[in-house]
């Protein structure tokens, strides 16, 4: 089970990082821009991207500003991301997290700008540390969410709505556009707190694994999951032709597939770290059982 007082107590304090920035530090952006930006990051969520950056620094030592605002810099571009993906040409959604999405509210040109801006942004949030694991943290970041990580697996998932699926191909998708934004903060977190190559690489192949494991259970969720409870529409995939896990085995091994990862992911973690990666596993548990 996960330890949700920890997971709170972690989620408040990238919560009220990203309050006091955008109230503190957004003075120069101009309006409507700001407010579009601010609209989206703030609009509430799991926050999980910088929680699990916060705990994979807590299995060697307590975080501490540097590793706040990689977090909060993590969940800006997770914010971009989810932006640009509602927009009419990517998903074409309205709904996001129960809200209006952000074109919806602030039309389609301010939306890519808010984009544009909180990706721009959160480069700007790591590199302003003067920590020595800065640059190698930032590199693990800006690669997993560029051209060879996230954005190719955007691309692919574009490029082939509606075609045969094929396990590589699906296999490349749930990796490049998912499971690259879940190992990020597990290798940024590793590297502020000064891994050695072992403790980095267990914590890479975790954030992979759960990673694929988590978008099978999205992919789940988009045909069973209910609409109020995710606060999304649902039955997209089907509708679009989207490549998913389901679609290529079926609901039953999706299943399966995701019991098998998670725990192959959490078997690497404890490899490395032992009981210290109870709180990651649990958290990976709690989210590939998720109905939300």
């Amino acid at each position: 089970m996960m330890d949700e007082a920890r997971y709170g107590a972690l989620r408040e304090a990238v919560e009220n990082h990203l309050l006091r920035v955008t109230r503190e530090e957004w003075g120069g952006i101009p309006h409507p821009l700001r407010d579009a930006m601010a609209y989206s990051l703030l609009s509430g969520g799991k926050r999980l991207r910088p929680v699990l950056l916060l705990a994979a620094h807590e299995l060697i030592a307590p975080w501490d500003g540097a590793a706040l605002r990689f977090a909060g810099a993590l969940e800006m571009i997770h914010t971009y991301s989810l932006i640009h993906d509602d927009l009419p040409a990517m998903d074409n959604d309205t709904l996001r997290r129960g809200k209006p999405t952000c074109h919806v509210v602030y039309g389609e040109g301010m939306a890519v700008l808010a984009g544009d801006g909180l990706l721009n942004l959160a480069m700007e949030e790591m590199l302003s540390s003067d920590h020595p694991g800065t640059l190698a943290a930032a590199r693990a970041v800006a690669g997993a969410a560029g051209v060879r990580g996230m954005i190719a697996g955007q691309c692919l998932d574009l490029a082939h709505e509606g075609q045969e699926p094929s396990p590589e191909l699906v296999s490349s998708i749930h990796r490049l556009k998912t499971a690259c934004l879940l190992t990020a903060p597990m290798e940024a977190g590793l590297i502020l707190a000064g891994a050695h190559e072992g403790q980095l690489a267990a914590g890479s192949a975790f954030g992979r694994l759960f990673g694929l494991a988590f978008q099978i259970r999205d992919d789940l969720l988009d045909r069973t999951g209910s609409e109020a409870a995710l606060g999304k529409h649902t039955g997209k995939d089907t509708a679009e032709g989207k490549l998913t896990w389901p679609a290529l085995y079926g609901e039953e091994q999706a299943r399966a597939d995701v019991a098998r990862l998670t725990e192959e992911a959490c078997g690497r973690l404890r490899e490395a770290f032992g009981d210290k990666a109870d709180f990651l596993c649990g958290i990976a548990q709690e989210c590939v059982q998720r109905n939300h």
